[in-house]
């Protein structure tokens, strides 16, 4: 299965001038942990998630004057909608992140999260055995 298959092409977009707690509505009323941020100043989109505005509030940080553009994830892994979902855990797993921005020829189609690559091998169903377990007697 590829990326392009798991991915959520519905990508909730925030500016880079926004406030922390202006992306956190804004991902709460979506119901997504991550947004990607365009910022016509950076070479590529940017990502804020969940864990990103956690550990600015966490820090003793003011969300509703903290910008997003200063809280974004550092070194980004971008995803091809033509990569395996092996090979996007895998970069999820190297990088310790758990959102992708997925990009085809330049321009952002989508966002894959971890928990998307786990609902398709379920929804696939495993490609190993589960063990049986015996009822307790």
């Amino acid at each position: 299965m590829h990326v392009r298959n798991a991915m959520t092409d519905a990508i909730l977009a925030v500016g880079p001038g926004h406030t922390l707690r202006d992306a956190a509505k804004a991902m709460t009323h979506k119901r997504v942990g991550a947004a990607v941020v365009n910022d016509p100043e950076q070479p590529g989109p940017g990502i804020i998630t969940e864990r990103d505005i956690l550990w600015s509030i966490g820090a003793g940080e003011d969300p509703d004057s903290e910008r997003v553009c200063d809280h974004l994830s550092s070194n980004l892994t971008f995803a091809s909608p033509d990569w395996s979902l092996e090979r996007a855990a895998e970069a999820m797993v190297k990088g310790n992140f758990r959102h992708l921005v997925v990009v085809d020829d330049g321009e952002t189609v989508g966002i894959l999260s971890i928990r998307d690559i786990v609902r398709c091998w379920t929804e696939d169903g495993a490609t190993s055995e589960m063990p049986h377990e015996e009822a307790p007697a």
